[in-house]
Order: C-alpha cells, then sequence, then structure tokens
C-alpha cells in the first residue's frame, strides 16, 4: 500500500575536489553530459542549463536500448560554489504526480567537499527508494569523473 505523506531522503557524499570544482560539475552542462547518470551503462543524451533563479534545466540519461529518462526543473536558489536548490520533475510523469525539491549543500572540509543532498516531497517510500538507488549511482559517476579530471 502506497503511504500518502510526503518522503524526505537525504544523502552526504564526501569528493576528493575543491567545492568550485564539484559545484561546476552540477552546473556545467558540458560536465553533465559526462557524469549525470544512474548506471555506468547510459550516456547523457541531454543537458540543458539555464543558471539563473528562475531558469530552467533539462537532463536525459539514455540506456543503451532505450529512449532516454528525462527529468527537469526551475531552479530556486543558486549560492555559488555553496548552495543549488532546483524542482524535480520526470517528464514522462502523470500530470498529477509532484513537482518534487532538491537541495544541494556544498561543504568545504580540508580539501574536500561534503555535499549534502536533499530531496523532499517525495510522494511514497516506493519512490523515495527509487529516488536514493539513483542519486547513489550519480554519485557515484560524480565520484568518478572528478577522480578521472584531477
Amino acid at each position: 500500500m502506497a503511504q500518502t505523506t510526503e518522503q524526505r531522503l537525504q544523502i552526504s557524499r564526501s569528493f576528493k575536489a575543491p567545492r568550485d570544482r564539484v559545484f561546476r560539475a552540477w552546473t556545467d552542462p558540458a560536465e553533465l553530459k559526462r557524469w549525470f547518470r544512474a548506471d555506468p551503462g547510459y550516456t547523457v543524451a541531454i543537458a540543458e542549463v539555464d543558471l539563473r533563479v528562475g531558469g530552467r534545466y533539462r537532463l536525459g540519461m539514455k540506456p543503451p536500448d532505450s529512449d532516454p529518462y528525462v527529468v527537469g526543473g526551475v531552479y530556486r536558489e543558486i549560492r555559488p560554489p555553496e548552495r543549488l536548490v532546483f524542482t524535480w520533475k520526470w517528464e514522462w510523469s502523470k500530470n498529477g504526480d509532484p513537482e518534487t525539491l532538491v537541495t544541494l549543500d556544498f561543504h568545504g572540509r580540508e580539501g574536500r567537499t561534503e555535499v549534502v543532498l536533499t530531496h523532499e516531497r517525495l510522494p511514497t517510500e516506493e519512490e523515495r527508494d527509487k529516488h536514493e538507488h539513483g542519486w547513489i549511482g550519480c554519485l557515484d559517476q560524480l565520484a568518478a569523473f572528478l577522480e578521472e579530471a584531477r
């Protein structure tokens, strides 16, 4: 049975890179195309970013034998290199599916960056768990990208 209360997900991950470098990886379309995918077998077919409050973004993760999974939203807060807040909605979602909210806080920690990702307003535990799996995969890809770029 689906739970009707909103769900919240929070994940913290540390990266071997300075804050401005990690923030740029989240906001530069060319960089997003190199890592933003939940599975290493996927490619990033779409990375569109209008980096301003009220600007839109659109990201498409493409499995090997399928159309891309496309997500988009609007930037609500941008404080380089400290914080990024944006709405999140899959394009294939039904009209009744809620728009959720993602907040990324970037903390400098002695030459490293701790990213605290908070995804709120998820409609069910099942959706929270699916997004947790996806975000962990994306953060794994980000870590590999930042290591490779060093």
